[in-house]
């Protein structure tokens, strides 16, 4: 049976952390860094949501993600369809047809229409399907949000931001040092 992976898990966590009214653009490294998570691993995750238009990038010091829409307009399925891609929940082997009983010669009884098993499988998937779909992004936010003591999402917007202002420090540091070596060898 096929499953979900983790890069649904670590995509819709940090996910949680652009759909805060105030959230800005959060580069995928501070993400996975505040999230725990491998930062290459999320690297990979990030282009899947851009390309789905759940996110939008914006390159430079100041760049990184953030919601491509409304986190009430991006579905839990938008995300997970994003990262997965279209794969079935049950990838049915036909075992029904392959009795030893039958030998070589399988009767049409025994394949005729849908298998009872992958039915079953099938109805199950559109039940996940469907709450996944009837989930959004705002939603979910919300529910952990409620979670949390009073003050925390504070404390994420202030490392991020605190991320964001150390990167630009760097880079303006870097900049005065590649213009000075500049200088000194004209």
């Amino acid at each position: 049976m096929a499953h979900l992976g983790n890069g649904v898990e670590y995509g819709l966590h940090c996910l949680l952390w652009l759909a805060r009214p105030q959230a800005g653009f959060a580069s995928s490294r501070d993400l996975a860094d505040l999230q725990g998570v491998s930062p290459s691993f999320l690297a990979k995750i990030f282009p899947k949501l851009e390309k789905a238009g759940v996110v939008t990038a914006s390159d430079g010091v100041h760049g990184g993600y953030r919601l491509a829409r409304p986190a009430g307009e991006i579905s839990v399925l938008d995300v997970v369809d994003a990262i997965e891609g279209p794969k079935p929940l049950f990838d049915c082997q036909e075992v029904r047809g392959k009795c030893a009983v039958f030998g070589s010669a399988k009767p049409d009884w025994s394949t005729h229409g849908v298998c009872a098993v992958h039915s079953v499988m099938i109805r199950a998937e559109q039940a996940m399907r469907a709450e996944l779909a009837k989930t959004s992004l705002a939603k979910l936010a919300e529910t952990v949000a409620g979670k949390a003591p009073a003050g925390f999402a504070e404390q994420i917007s202030t490392w991020l931001a605190d991320r964001l202002e150390s990167r630009a420090k760097t880079r303006s540091r870097a900049n005065r040092t590649d213009s000075g070596r500049h200088t000194d060898a004209s």
